[in-house]
């Protein structure tokens, strides 16, 4: 089984949160990826703090420990099929969310992360939270 990090998952380790540490060190770094759409968030979060080269370091060192996997015309088919069906249900979430929603069930993973909240709307997702 392979396990993606959500953006979230990926701040609070940064962060130092214990039990996201202890979530992911209990992982095989193999099983453990991370879609890009999260690096772009990283990175987009990175420029935002007051000491950009630093934060640009920390985030690409964790990062560069992962496969980063990208969003290829496999995840395009199923982020429009995610799309279509929450957009009828009138359940819609974030493009990014999506985006991430749909790399993770192209590539048959489990999502971790600590939003459930608005993961919990895309059908088939295997959401794990280490709270």
């Amino acid at each position: 089984m392979n396990y993606f990090l959500d953006t979230d998952i990926c701040i609070y380790y940064l962060n130092g949160e214990e039990v996201v540490v202890d979530g992911l060190n209990k992982l095989s770094p193999d099983r453990v990826k991370i879609p890009s759409i999260v690096v772009a968030e990283l990175i987009d979060g990175a420029l935002a703090t007051p000491r950009v080269k630093h934060s640009l370091t920390v985030i690409e060192k964790f990062y560069s420990a992962f496969e980063i996997v990208p969003f290829n015309q496999e995840c395009a088919a199923f982020y429009g099929r995610i799309r279509h069906y929450l957009r009828e249900k009138g359940a819609m979430i974030g493009p990014n969310d999506l985006i991430i929603a749909a790399t993770v069930l192209a590539n048959h993973g489990t999502l971790i992360t600590h939003n459930s909240k608005e993961f919990d709307r895309v059908p088939n997702i295997k959401v794990q939270d280490f709270f």
